[in-house]
């Protein structure tokens, strides 16, 4: 049996697994037991291999940046970011809207992650938008969709993750999701505008104009040292002050005395708790490398990736055909798996066939990034939005239709600019001589 039949085969297989809930290592062990018994692929020093890669120092950052995000969340620092950005848009129409899109990519510039993002702006986002006047479906699936802002607006624990496994500059890799991140964050901000039309919304009274910039600068006095996280952590790392590792292990350091003495909502046990979350979350994130690695690894020892572009070549050489088929294979291992084993698996495969047609690693990174971010939201895993769902307490029936329109409007068409336009991804590193 031809090795790109068994591989597609195995991948096949670890789809299947996942998508009918079976433990992780369970769904790879099918995989690579396939590929051993129908490939001719040995795991003797596999799995050593595997494990001496965990042991990168790239990887330190990923933990950091996950506890850093989870203080954020228990600290009252995203509180006051919230409150922040109120202050500007707030009494406008479908505003509070907007606050959801914009405090989203602030606070994907401290955590890396979508899951932090609804986690620490849901329970306060989501009853105050259904307090004046937003459906509570429409408010979570806003608040969710917006989340996703904390894959692309660096730094990014997938970007790190990219970096390490395809050899390219993290920093180049963050700075190619931002142009998209940030263009996403301005098409959600118009949609809701425009939806916002046909809600009863309930807007404040308007106020005097000295109790407006009273009010304006207590918060942003208040907002400091919030604000100051983000500009340490990209400052260091675009400055070339702190590597990523270092800068998350600075996020860290930050966030403690700010959350203990400053916005006081770290206690001891609310410490803990993050800590224990924050473990939680790294642990599974760790496992799910381990096994995502070892897969592509012998998908790599069998020189399955040359296998696949002389195939591909075989059926058609039109770059932009080849993107479009790329982009629709990304956005349904992204509805399948989560973003960092979509990224292990298929960044290696595909990374060789994107050289061969003119498309470089970094281009690539904020291809596979905002497909893998759109994954997030869209079912059947979508595992931010169903976290939204509980932390908004709504069903399924009230988040998809919004949810869907958010997509649609909002990913897609940047979906298909990041692949067909270079430059919106190209720019930023660019500027820093990538």
């Amino acid at each position: 049996m031809e090795i790109v039949t068994v591989s597609l085969i195995s991948l096949g297989i670890l789809i299947v697994l996942l998508s009918f809930g079976v433990p992780l290592p369970f769904c790879f062990g099918g995989a690579l037991m396939t590929m051993c018994m129908f490939g001719g692929a040995t795991m003797k020093g596999t799995m050593v291999w595997g494990y001496t890669q965990l042991a990168n120092p790239v990887l330190l950052c990923i933990p950091l940046f996950v506890f850093a995000g989870t203080i954020m969340s228990e600290s009252g620092i995203a509180a006051s970011l919230l409150r922040f950005v109120n202050i500007f848009v707030g009494r406008i129409r479908g505003g509070l809207g907007v606050v959801a899109s914009v405090s989203c990519a602030i606070i994907g510039a401290i955590s890396g992650s979508g899951l932090t993002g609804v986690a620490a702006t849901g329970p306060l986002l989501i009853p105050e938008m259904a307090a004046k006047g937003y459906p509570r479906g429409y408010a979570t699936a806003l608040v969710a969709n917006s989340s996703i802002l904390g894959l692309l607006i660096p730094p990014s624990v997938t970007m790190i993750i990219y970096g390490w496994v395809t050899d390219t500059s993290i920093l180049a890799c963050f700075l190619a999701t931002l142009g998209p991140g940030l263009l996403i964050t301005s098409l959600f901000s118009g949609v809701n505008l425009v939806m916002a039309r046909k809600f009863p919304l309930v807007l404040d009274p308007p106020k005097p104009v000295e109790e407006t910039v009273r009010e304006g600068v207590a918060c942003t006095t208040r907002a400091i040292p919030a604000l100051v996280m983000p500009l340490i952590i990209l400052g260091g790392i675009y400055g070339g002050i702190m590597t990523p590792t270092e800068a998350a292990a600075v996020a860290v350091i930050y966030s403690l005395p700010v959350g203990f003495l400053i916005y006081r909502g770290l206690t001891m046990s609310t410490f803990l708790r993050a800590a224990k979350n924050s473990a939680t979350a790294v642990g599974a994130i760790m496992v799910m490398i381990i096994f995502s690695l070892m897969l592509s690894q012998i998908f790599v020892m069998e020189d399955v990736p040359q296998a696949l572009v002389e195939g591909v070549f075989n059926i058609t050489q039109n770059k932009i055909l080849l993107l479009i088929l790329v982009n629709f294979l990304l956005f349904f291992v992204g509805m399948i798996v989560n973003d960092i084993t979509a990224i292990i698996l298929i960044a290696p495969l595909l990374l060789p066939l994107m050289e061969a047609i003119g498309v470089s690693p970094v281009q690539f990174a904020a291809i596979m990034g905002v497909n893998t971010a759109m994954g997030g939201v869209t079912p059947p895993y979508a595992s931010i939005l169903y976290l939204g769902m509980r932390i908004g307490e709504v069903e399924f029936s009230e988040v998809i239709k919004p949810a869907m329109i958010l997509i649609i409007f909002g990913y897609v068409p940047v979906v298909f600019l990041t692949s067909l336009w270079p430059n919106l991804s190209l720019f930023f590193p660019g500027l820093f001589g990538y």
